[in-house]
């Protein structure tokens, strides 16, 4: 019989403060009501990542018929020494539809009583961090009126 394999473990790489545009509805998809929110900038904080976002990007939301939203962000970073860093983020908001209601409405609502996580994909050309290239991340992160703010977690 084999050992036990080696649960992954998370270590602490950013928190992206992520400031948005309003958000640009463009009414019901094939997989439920679509809109975009555009990505303007915001700051990237952490003890492996520090920089800036750029803007340029957005956020390419599907609101399915039971109220979970799927995100699907593409955007970039550049590090304070210069280097640019592609941010692809992909995953789901839900919680109770009282707690949604006061999200959609601006309200701050405390990050445990909803739902939002994400799997992203960091990619670079530039030597200096290519382990980003080679590292899988998660994210938890919680909905301001205009930004949100995501915890990037490396998974070692």
């Amino acid at each position: 019989m084999s050992a036990a394999l080696p649960a992954p473990g998370l270590s602490h790489v950013c928190d992206l403060h992520v400031e948005l545009d309003p958000i640009r509805e463009m009414g019901q998809g094939r997989a439920g009501h679509r809109r975009i929110i555009p990505i303007i900038g915001g700051t990237v904080t952490g003890p492996r990542l520090n920089g800036r976002l750029l803007n340029l990007g957005a956020d390419w939301q599907t609101i399915w018929p039971n109220d979970v939203a799927e995100l699907d962000t593409r955007y970039a970073m550049e590090t304070e020494d210069g280097a640019v860093i592609e941010i692809i983020n992909y995953g789901y908001r839900h919680g109770p539809p009282e707690v949604l209601a006061k999200l959609m409405a601006g309200e701050i609502v405390p990050a445990d009583q909803y739902y939002m996580r994400t799997q992203a994909r960091l990619e670079t050309g530039d030597p200096r961090y290519d382990w980003v290239n080679r590292t899988l991340f998660l994210g938890t992160g919680t909905r301001q009126k205009l930004g949100v703010t995501v915890s990037l977690y490396a998974v070692e």
